[in-house]
Formats: C-alpha cells, sequence, structure tokens
C-alpha cells in the first residue's frame, strides 16, 4: 500500500502533450506515492500511453512539469536524465525484446551497458531475476519460442535488471487470456511486496484495475476526469467513468458526456 506521508515517487503537473495539431494531455495533473500502484485508465485514445511516454522523457512536453524522486526532468542534461531513468525500469507494451538474443540475454543488456559487473556476476544476477518471475528454464530460449506470458515476464526480468525502486508497465495484459493475465498481475502485486517497489500501469483491462489498482487516474479526452481510490470510482452512478466499468458504449455515453463535462473537447492550436 502507499505509503502516505513520504515524499512523491511521481509528480505531475499539469502537463500537456501535442501531435502536430492536435492536443493529446491538456493539463494533466497526478501524484503517485512510495509503493503505491497506480493504474492510468480510460477508453482507447484517450492519452494513457501518451502520459507514461511523458512521463520518462520519451516524448516531449508543450507545458507543464514532471518530476520523479523529487528532480524535474527538464533541469537535467541527457546524461543526468539517463542517470535518474536507471531508477525506473519500463515494460513496454509488446515486450520490445530483441529477437536476435536469448532471454538471459536480454535481460543482462541493462547490466551490461550500465554496470561493471563481471560476466560471471551478471549471469547470476540475470538468473536471480528470471527466477523472481518464473522463468528460470527458459534462459537459452529466444524470444520467438516463448508464449506471450513469457514473453512479458521475460520483458519484466529485464525491466528490474536493475532494481530500480520504480516500475512503469504501459498494457502488461494486452493480448493474453484471461489466465496468464491474471497471473501477471499476481506477478505485479509479489513484486511489489518483495520488492517494496512503486508501479504506475496503463490498462483498459477491467479485471487487471480491480486487482492491482490501490488508486487509478481516468483520462478522457486528454483531460483528467476523476483521480482517487478505485473504490470510489465504482460507485459513481453517470459519465464517462461510469459507462467505462459498466462497459457502456455508443451515442448516448457520448452524448452525456459532452452535455456533463464541456470541457472534454479536442483542442487545436
Amino acid at each position: 500500500m502507499p505509503e502516505n506521508s513520504a515524499s512523491p515517487i511521481v509528480e505531475v503537473r499539469n502537463v500537456s502533450a501535442r501531435y502536430g495539431r492536435r492536443t493529446v494531455l491538456d493539463n494533466v495533473s497526478l501524484t503517485v506515492l512510495p509503493r503505491e500502484i497506480r493504474v492510468i485508465l480510460g477508453p482507447s485514445g484517450c492519452g494513457k500511453t501518451t502520459l507514461l511516454k511523458t512521463m520518462v522523457g520519451l516524448l516531449a512536453r508543450s507545458g507543464g512539469s514532471v518530476r520523479l524522486f523529487g528532480t524535474e526532468l527538464s533541469d537535467l542534461d541527457s546524461s543526468e536524465t539517463m542517470e535518474l531513468l536507471k531508477r525506473a525500469g519500463i515494460l513496454f507494451q509488446n515486450g520490445a525484446l530483441l529477437g536476435s538474443l536469448t532471454v538471459e540475454e536480454n535481460v543482462a543488456l541493462p547490466l551490461t551497458m550500465h554496470t561493471n559487473l563481471p560476466p560471471a556476476l551478471v549471469r547470476e544476477v540475470v538468473h536471480f531475476k528470471l527466477s523472481q518471475v518464473g522463468l528460470s528454464h527458459a534462459a537459452s530460449l529466444l524470444p520467438e519460442e516463448l508464449s506471450g506470458g513469457m514473453r512479458k515476464r521475460a520483458a519484466l526480468a529485464r525491466a528490474l535488471a536493475l532494481d530500480p525502486p520504480l516500475l512503469f508497465c504501459d498494457e502488461p495484459s494486452a493480448g493474453l487470456d484471461p489466465v496468464t493475465a491474471a497471473g501477471l498481475d499476481d506477478l505485479l502485486l509479489s513484486l511489489r511486496s518483495a520488492l517494496s517497489i512503486t508501479i504506475v500501469v496503463v490498462t483498459h483491462e477491467l479485471a487487471s484495475i480491480e486487482k492491482i489498482a490501490d488508486n487509478i487516474v481516468f483520462l478522457y479526452q486528454g483531460r483528467v476526469l476523476f483521480e482517487g481510490p478505485f473504490s470510489q470510482a465504482k460507485r459513481l452512478a453517470s459519465g464517462p467513468v461510469f459507462d467505462f466499468f459498466m462497459r457502456k458504449e455508443g451515442a448516448a455515453a457520448q452524448g452525456r458526456a459532452a452535455s456533463e463535462f464541456p470541457f472534454l473537447v479536442e483542442r487545436t492550436a
């Protein structure tokens, strides 16, 4: 559970981002506390992945502030940013494993690139990380030889190779069957407990949200429509958040959103 008295691990203040003339994020703010699992959710195209990319510096923002571990990203040069981001692991949506390398070699990449550990110790660390995600038996396999769930676990082991206190996950359950997705949710919860890490998850999978979220941020057309405990969000009786959890779609929901939330319109420069 989050430590409410501690300093935030992630602070996003009034962040905006654009693709060309289209505003994708519009004055988005959120705070993530230590050991919290914060889920960013919303309908497709609402800006979830864009927000994650902005938080880790992969996408330039057009306004606002992003602070990781109390440090403003825009105050850092490229080498300082690299040093800071070593403290944040990233699990990409498709895993982003290198197909020509074995699982062991993929997980070893952050260690060989960013540390001076001898090869024998690198192998020891890699096998420990693979054991943490239940893949000790798969070290010599290529990504193409893995199932979807195994690829996600291998990518997770790589994201944790440098023992980061912060982990970002982009759609970790995407493309997985319900049983495999539930197993990955259990793994994230157990890693949070064992490693005392903070986790930010982008997802639209309702089962995962209910299982792992301490707090949620609901994005709608680039704006924060709700931030708070999942249990509170589920008590809302109308609006896009209610429609999302009730799996409602269509013109009626769109019309209600336009009338009840007049700020929820796409803005162009």
